[in-house]
């Protein structure tokens, strides 16, 4: 097996092509890639923040969080928090991020506001204000804009309870700054929530949450009238009991579909992905984890196409995170941890959310290797003791240093994963076994569930 230098952590290999999508991009445009925003959240609450969040991606797949995985901008009026971040893209190119003005969990607060940014790249945020949608004493989550080419102006949807059920609700505007009367959107009888909308051709779809199950449907209709969606539904569920806020991406180079749909709880608190070559049918695929990957602690996301200049001044303006996470290869649902200072493999999402982030460091037996740094405890490395593999602080001795470090080369499972191969017993890698990592004799012989359990990817 040949060694293999590590490409670039942040991936963000770009393609150019031209995206005919979304209702409110005024023109053809030449994008590269995607921007995500989300607020985040963990099962014990610590890594909640209710912020505005960014990402970036090339595939609209597998994402690198800005700004450390910190919020780029925060509410300062209304309850100080955000929730449901949409980012839209006017008909002049420049931004508007709309979001649920809440702070927390408390879904028992009602609020006729959303809280509204202007931004010309997403570098830099202004206007800052709270636009009221309505005067009924309901909530007003998860706002979402289009353009409507026929009445010259954006349409604002959010979920609310219209006092008989709860529905999708519109308002019309053209500077996001004085919004015109609310209008029910779309109620297809039965209560709906988490609305969003894509175009292609001439045929729109709005896919929504079914409030009576908790999955996942899409309507479609060939307006974007209120009411042009209510008899429109035209897939089956999608999606288990519990999930919500999905968002419908076409990838910018083919007639790929993805739909992203999280779940409702913090708890179970991770996206799962399906993927289509036909939006119009009723045919959405679950993908395996393996070929996507969230932010860490990432919630009720939107995702914006963007360009190859747009995703350059991102990253020089917020930069990327310092840290790393691994994610298995045969369980992809879990990540590399430390728990009690034994390293183990355990499913997303989890607290302390810190024990799976890791700086990967050049090997400190040998920089040409590589060593992980704890990111909570940063005076303790991962290394092998009795080829059990542990967290433990580094004593700076030979012995500590040399089982301490690991050669990264193509994956035992795949050649675009990764395995790491120990520096003082170079027949042996970094494995998972009963989710507990250890270092083990791995070769071309090996069984396929070795060369899986010693296969890794590096994510952030």
């Amino acid at each position: 097996m040949t060694r293999r230098v590590l490409a670039p952590l942040l991936g963000l290999l770009l393609v150019t092509n031209v995206l005919v999508a979304r209702p409110e991009v005024a023109s053809a445009a030449v994008y590269s890639g995607y921007v995500m925003a989300y607020f985040t959240e963990s099962p014990q609450r610590t890594a909640n923040n209710y912020g505005l969040h960014l990402a970036v991606s090339s595939d609209s797949l597998n994402w690198t969080p800005l700004n450390r995985n910190d919020p780029v901008v925060t509410p300062t009026q209304g309850t100080m928090g955000l929730r449901d971040p949409f980012i839209v893209r006017k008909q002049d190119g420049t931004f508007v991020i709309l979001a649920t003005d809440l702070n927390g969990t408390d879904f028992t607060q009602n609020n006729q506001f959303i809280h509204v940014w202007d931004s010309v790249d997403l570098r830099a945020f202004t206007g800052y204000r709270r636009l009221r949608m309505h005067t009924m004493n309901t909530h007003t989550w998860a706002p979402e804009a289009f353009w409507d080419p026929g009445r010259g102006q954006y349409g604002i949807t959010y979920s609310a309870h219209n006092g008989v059920r709860d529905v999708t609700m519109v308002n019309y505007t053209t500077d996001f700054v004085t919004v015109g009367a609310p209008q029910v959107y779309f109620d297809p009888g039965f209560n709906v929530l988490d609305a969003t909308m894509h175009s292609n051709g001439g045929t729109h779809y709005l896919y929504y949450k079914n409030l009576a199950d908790g999955t996942i449907r899409g309507a479609r209709s060939s307006s974007l009238n209120p009411a042009s969606f209510n008899g429109g539904t035209y897939t089956s569920a999608i999606g288990g009991q519990g999930t919500e806020a999905p968002i419908v991406v076409k990838t910018i180079d083919q007639n790929q579909w993805y739909l992203w749909v999280d779940s409702f709880s913090p708890v179970n608190g991770k996206f799962n992905a399906f993927q289509s070559t036909n939006v119009n049918g009723n045919a959405w695929t679950a993908m395996n984890r393996r070929d996507y990957n969230q932010p860490l602690s990432s919630k009720h996301a939107s995702i914006q196409p963007i360009t190859a200049t747009e995703m350059s001044n991102l990253v020089a303006r917020w930069g990327t995170p310092t840290w790393n996470r691994l994610k298995s290869y045969n369980f992809p649902d879990r990540y590399v941890r430390h728990a009690n200072n034994v390293a183990r493999i355990d499913v997303y999402p989890f607290d302390p959310y810190p024990d799976q982030q890791w700086r990967i460091v050049p090997g400190l037996a040998d920089p040409a290797g590589v060593s992980f740094q704890s990111v909570n405890f940063p005076d303790r490395y991962l290394r092998h003791f009795n080829f059990a593999v542990v967290l433990n602080p580094n004593d700076n001795t030979a012995v500590f240093r040399a089982d301490a470090t690991f050669y990264p080369v193509a994956g035992w499972a795949g050649s675009t994963w990764t395995s790491f191969r120990s520096f003082n017993f170079p027949d042996r890698y970094l494995r998972h076994a009963n989710n507990v990592l250890r270092i083990d004799s791995i070769s071309a012989s090996s069984s396929t569930v070795d060369k899986q359990d010693a296969t890794f990817r590096i994510v952030f």
